[in-house]
């Protein structure tokens, strides 16, 4: 694999896991909760980017690119998550900050949603359905596919250092503010719902157009 390929996704990467989005907003959310929801959370989305990097590894993804209605369907399936998930935090604001969610069930709930959040985000899908095979080469001495799991493998591990900043940050700062930790939660539930009606809206002014 060309070093300078690798070097040069790095960065993409890190611009693309640096940008605030349903990723940030659920590692924060988490971490406003209690220090041991953070680690089940931010583990789910870690194994939703592995299987999104696999997914295109195997050729899938070449498909779905091909596939303008696959596209859209996924467009909107993960629009309608992200409300979905927006909702549920605002309405659980009036729950304890301190409760089941730092159980075993409830971390194995935070570890379902960090997967289905990485893998019905929008941002996830451009990065590895779009542009990583970009960063490949036919004439490197790796194959394709491996180029492609080494190069999901650094963005995994740029996304891992992020996240779990952001959530640690979020509890060490957050959970001696009550106050603070509420308007937070408040906000990440209102990214994600405005997130999810911005993909639903625009994909119903293409289809209108």
């Amino acid at each position: 694999m060309e070093i300078g390929l690798a070097w040069a996704f790095w960065g993409v990467s890190m611009l693309f896991v640096l940008t605030p989005g349903a990723d940030w907003a659920y590692a924060i959310s988490s971490g406003v909760r209690q220090r041991t929801t953070v680690f089940p959370a931010v583990s789910g989305m870690l194994i939703g980017h592995i299987c999104a990097v696999l997914v295109v590894a195997a050729g899938v993804a070449a498909v779905v690119v091909a596939s303008d209605l696959a596209m859209t369907c996924l467009t909107l399936i993960g629009a309608m998550y992200l409300i979905v998930l927006g909702i549920q935090a605002l309405r659980n604001l009036a729950a304890s900050p301190i409760n089941a969610e730092g159980t075993l069930s409830g971390g194995n709930r935070l570890f379902a949603k960090g997967i289905g959040i990485s893998l019905l985000n929008p941002k996830v899908m451009l990065l590895f359905l779009a542009l990583l095979p970009q960063f490949t080469s036919t004439d490197a001495s790796w194959s394709i596919g491996l180029q492609i799991v080494s190069l999901g493998a650094v963005h995994v591990a740029n996304c891992a250092l992020v996240y779990f900043a952001v959530g640690y940050g979020a509890n060490t700062v957050l959970s001696r503010k009550p106050r603070a930790a509420r308007w937070v939660t408040i906000t990440s539930g209102v990214v994600m719902i405005a997130l999810g009606t911005l993909l639903l809206v625009e994909k119903i002014m293409l289809a209108i157009g």
